[in-house]
């Protein structure tokens, strides 16, 4: 079965069992200032999980693409990535976990052929003031699966949420495959390291809501929310042994063979580096993600610049991302259209940043050089100053290491890796601290912010230029930040002009409609869109009058008296072609 299949297989196996297909997300969050990436195919659908009710009704099924970042140096073994894919089947307020569980098993047995022995399951434990979750074990066993197949495990391994310090949460069935392997030990299971069980799919049950006390008071809505790894399934499910053998993969790594002259066999962890990061690099810019010093376009150049440095371990040299990625865009596109729509901008950018690496490059090795010379008597690097090699010039310490040894030098490691390991961790505790809030957060400032950045966005259209669209956006509840395509500065009469008219609109107690409505009509009506190719047949559209037209997904006010007044803080520079207005409501 290769990668398309499976996502036709899982999309049709749950329409034929009344869910609506809805398009991937793209990979920037909309709306979100709480996440850098999309992570999962539950994080577009946190409103709707919270109540609000979805265009495609109550029963949704989808394949999201999705980008995590805390193991980006991890990337080269078996197991890790950047960019993946996951499938996903949601209930909102629907089914719930008898016919949740049914529906896995039946798409593992039926769809992907994989037998009930080769299964093991896990369920929560139970905690105090939370009871054990006996009702999904009994819902195992009334399939044929036997005591030693299920496992309980406690909040670490089986509890889901809340995204933030409140809100939906609860616990969650994970299912395994079991390679048939002797088991490490007695206490040998799921949650074993020893590779004996591989994750297939997880089974959240939204049963809870978390107040603000911190007690766990059961939900009106309960919801199912489900992830299947696309990579990892068809790697067993074709029975190979691991991600970068898969179609997923083939063509790319053939093209690397084909630039570099060698085999995969001969440097495998470089081939597969480079492989992953120019898949990421290319969903990136094809969802409008540009390189930069900041937010996801510094993780994109990070990623760049890595795979250009492995490029060149294989031999690889000049400019020739541009064909990888054509590769990319070429065997994707049936899935993801808008990287075909977007090609030309992904080719443009993505040599554009491998060039100016190659510059940046000479220079990184004039300031080793500096720091060969530094060192007098002494042959030995220090981790400080190989780590700002690797921080600004994008060294690997593999790089720093082999340069160090042609001439004679050695490389302070343990130092190094302290201060790796601490930038790690900084980051790591960044990503965490990202992930609360979110859109879970629908307080009533950033509701009154949400509302207020459609009133920029029209404002933006007709006093700057009518053919500014949303490029990205970003709220906390202190203010919003808008990004927006233009090649200038926004002037200061303009930014006055802008602010007036906002406020005009606000002291006008406009009613903000909102309607579901199939997706041509709002083309029809000219109702602007983010993200173009990530909508349903039915949409949510949002009016103001005859000021604003937007599909969105977001909270809103009710009217725009609700937002209260709006003042522009900065207008600047968030990337070559795209400008940022940081604003508030008081």
């Amino acid at each position: 079965m290769d990668a398309q299949g499976l996502r036709d297989a899982y999309v049709n196996f749950f329409k034929e069992r009344g869910h609506t297909y809805i398009r991937s997300a793209s990979l920037i969050p909309e709306n979100d200032p709480t996440v850098l990436f999309t992570t999962a195919g539950m994080h577009p659908l946190v409103p709707y999980l919270l109540g609000e009710k979805h265009p495609g009704g109550k029963r949704l099924v989808n394949f999201q693409k999705c980008i995590r970042t805390g193991d980006i140096e991890e990337v080269g073994d078996d197991s890790h990535l950047t960019f993946f894919e996951m499938l996903g089947n949601w209930s909102l307020g629907d089914y719930f976990k008898k016919e949740s569980i049914r529906f896995s098993y039946d798409l593992l047995k039926d769809v992907l052929n994989i037998k009930r022995d080769q299964l093991a399951v896990t369920a929560f434990e139970g905690e105090e003031g939370i009871p054990k979750d006996t009702e999904t074990a009994r819902h195992w066993k009334d399939l044929g699966f036997r005591d030693d197949q299920i496992f309980f495990y406690g909040r670490k391994d089986n509890w889901w949420g809340p995204a933030g310090q409140t809100g939906p949460c609860g616990p969650d069935t994970e299912i395994f495959f079991d390679n048939g392997k002797k088991k490490c030990g007695p206490k040998c299971g799921p949650a074993c390291k020893c590779g004996k069980y591989t994750e297939i799919w997880n089974n959240v049950f939204m049963q809870y809501n978390k107040d603000k006390d911190g007690k766990f008071v059961p939900l009106a809505q309960k919801n199912v929310d489900t992830g299947m790894g696309l990579e990892r399934t068809l790697c067993f499910v074709n029975g190979l042994k691991n991600v970068y053998e898969t179609s997923l993969f083939t063509g790319i790594i053939g093209k690397l063979e084909e630039l570099s002259g060698k085999k995969y066999s001969d440097d495998i962890r470089s081939f597969r580096i480079v492989a992953d990061h120019l898949r990421a690099s290319t969903f990136l810019l094809g969802d409008g993600v540009v390189p930069s010093k900041m937010g996801q376009g510094y993780i994109l150049r990070r990623l760049i610049r890595r795979a250009s440095r492995y490029m060149s371990k294989l031999g690889i040299e000049g400019v020739n991302m541009q064909k990888i990625s054509e590769v990319i865009v070429s065997e994707y596109s049936a899935a993801y259209p808008e990287l075909e729509n977007n090609k030309d901008s992904i080719y443009a950018q993505i040599t554009a940043e491998e060039e100016k690496f190659h510059r940046t490059l000479n220079k990184g090795l004039r300031r080793f050089d500096e720091m060969i010379s530094e060192s007098g008597e002494k042959k030995e690097l220090d981790g400080e100053s190989v780590f700002r090699l690797y921080d600004t010039y994008g060294f690997p310490i593999e790089l720093t290491q082999e340069l160090a040894a042609e001439k004679g030098f050695t490389v302070c490691i343990a130092d190094f890796e302290n201060r790796f390991k601490e930038h790690q961790e900084k980051s790591r505790a960044g990503s965490d601290q990202v992930f609360k809030g979110g859109l879970a957060d629908a307080s009533e400032q950033t509701t009154r912010l949400h509302t207020a950045t459609h009133l920029l966005n029209a404002a933006l259209k007709r006093f700057v230029d009518p053919n500014i669209h949303q490029k990205g956006s970003n709220i906390t509840a202190e203010r919003l930040r808008f990004d927006f395509n233009l090649d200038r500065k926004v002037e200061p009469e303009e930014l006055k002009k802008i602010e007036d008219f906002v406020n005009e609109v606000i002291n006008a107690n406009i009613p903000v409609v909102c309607e579901e409505i199939p997706y041509e009509e709002a083309q029809k009506r000219h109702a602007e869109g983010v993200f173009q190719c990530k909508y349903g047949e039915i949409v949510k559209v949002y009016s103001i009058g005859d000021v604003s037209v937007e599909l969105c997904g977001g909270p809103h006010v009710k009217n725009t008296g609700e937002i209260g007044s709006f003042k522009i803080m900065k207008e600047e520079s968030s990337a070559a072609g795209v400008r940022r207005i940081k604003a508030v409501v008081e």
